[in-house]
C-alpha cells in the first residue's frame, strides 16, 4: 500500500465515521454453526422483490458460515439493547464475546436466531454474494419480516447513540437541541 493510498484510506475511513447507521445484528444457524455479529453496513435493495445486502469481513467466521448454510437473519436493534451490540462485536463489557446469552433469542420461521425485542428484523435466503475488496456483500431475499417498539440504537462518530426527535416546526421559528456531536471548536475544517 502506497502512502498516498494509506492516506486516502484513513481520510476514507474518518469520514465514514461521521455517517451514522442503524445497528444491527446479523445471525445465521445451520450446516456451518450457529453465529452471530454486529453490523452497521445492512441495506435495502429493493422492495420488488424484497431484497436486502449486509457487508461482512472475510476474516470473520460467520462470513463461510452465512455461505454454507444460505440463510441469515437481520435483527435491528433497539437503542436499549447496546449491550448486545457490544458482544456481538466482540467488545463486551463483560462476559463473553458473541455470547447468546446475552439478549434473549427465539427462531425465526427459517429458524435462525432472532433477537427479541428489536425494532425490526428479516429473515432472508441468500441470494447472491460479491467480494469487494475485505469484504464479502451478500444480497437475500427477505422471506419473512416484521417491526417491533422503540427507537432504533445508531452507530456515528465511533460511538452508539439514540435518535433524537426534532421538534416540529413552526413557521420560522425552530428550536434545536445543541448537536451531541459537534466539532470541538478549536478544530478547524481542512479539505
Amino acid at each position: 500500500m502506497t502512502e498516498q493510498t494509506a492516506g486516502l484510506r484513513n481520510r476514507f475511513v474518518d469520514a465514514m465515521s461521521r455517517v451514522a447507521s442503524s445497528v444491527a445484528i446479523v445471525s445465521t444457524d445451520g450446516v456451518a454453526g450457529k453465529f452471530a455479529l454486529t453490523v452497521s453496513a445492512v441495506v435495502s435493495v429493493t422492495a420488488d422483490p424484497p431484497t436486502l445486502l449486509v457487508c461482512i469481513n472475510r476474516k470473520n467466521p460467520i462470513e463461510v458460515a452465512l455461505r454454507q448454510n444460505g440463510l441469515f437473519l437481520i435483527s435491528m436493534l433497539r437503542a436499549d439493547q447496546r449491550n448486545v451490540a457490544e458482544v456481538f462485536a466482540g467488545r463486551p463489557v463483560r462476559g463473553e464475546p458473541y455470547d447468546f446469552s446475552a439478549g434473549r433469542w427465539e427462531p425465526s420461521p427459517n429458524s435462525i436466531p432472532r433477537l427479541s425485542g428489536t425494532v425490526a428484523w428479516f429473515d432472508c435466503r441468500l441470494f447472491a454474494t460479491h467480494q469487494v475488496g475485505t469484504h464479502t456483500v451478500f444480497i437475500g431475499r427477505v422471506e419473512h419480516a416484521d417491526h417491533g417498539h422503540g427507537t432504533p440504537l445508531v452507530y456515528g462518530r465511533r460511538s452508539f447513540a439514540e435518535i433524537l426527535h426534532l421538534p416540529q416546526r413552526e413557521r420560522d421559528e425552530m428550536m434545536f437541541p445543541d448537536p451531541v456531536w459537534d466539532e470541538r471548536a478549536d478544530e478547524e475544517w481542512v479539505e
